[in-house]
């Protein structure tokens, strides 16, 4: 009879407990709705293309953004820029060298917010085994169970070997990687 007095104290302690914060949403990208691309100099213009081939994994929570977790893995070999020629050198040795590294890579733990629906995932960007931090700025509108995002990164090709005999005149050392995502929860 002693135990349960204890009993019902312990569980009226437990239930007098703060609830656990809620989980982060788990977002699942519309690849059909959605664009992962790039834009750099070549000779005087702006060159752009775009990864048909790509899956990303976001838990994000716009309340609690340190908490997010985004994972992409794109596949090189599925660059297009509209001109046949340029891809097939982009996907070789000298560029992507999508023989020896069929994949690319960008993760982050957390993200901050920079001001109203502005944020950066602070993550790391790995390319033919090359891996160096990478800043992606995104805003975020949810409308109900849809979220469209849309970001940019700052990437140096050279960083990781990419295109490393074409000189900085034929093709620009920096390149803009955009994208604008669909998601459900």
């Amino acid at each position: 009879m002693i135990l349960k007095p204890r009993f019902y104290a312990a569980a009226l302690l437990l239930c007098a407990l703060p609830a656990a914060p809620a989980a982060a949403d788990v977002w699942f990208v519309n690849a059909k709705q959605s664009t992962l691309g790039f834009e750099v100099a070549q000779a005087g213009s702006t060159a752009t293309g775009v990864f048909t081939e790509w899956q990303a994994e976001i838990t994000f929570d716009p309340e609690a953004p340190e908490s997010a977790r985004i994972s992409a893995t794109i596949s090189p070999a599925s660059v297009t820029t509209g001109t046949q020629q340029i891809d097939g050198t982009l996907t070789g040795k000298d560029w992507f060298d999508v023989s020896g590294f069929p994949q690319a890579e960008f993760t982050a733990d957390g993200a901050s917010r920079i001001e109203g629906n502005s944020y950066r995932a602070a993550g790391t960007l790995t390319i033919k085994g090359f891996s160096h931090p990478v800043a992606l700025d995104f805003t975020l509108d949810i409308d109900g169970d849809t979220a469209r995002a849309k970001g940019t990164a700052t990437v140096d090709r050279l960083a990781y070997e990419i295109g490393s005999s074409a000189g900085t005149g034929t093709v620009g050392d920096t390149v803009k990687v955009t994208l604008d995502l669909t998601a459900t929860r």
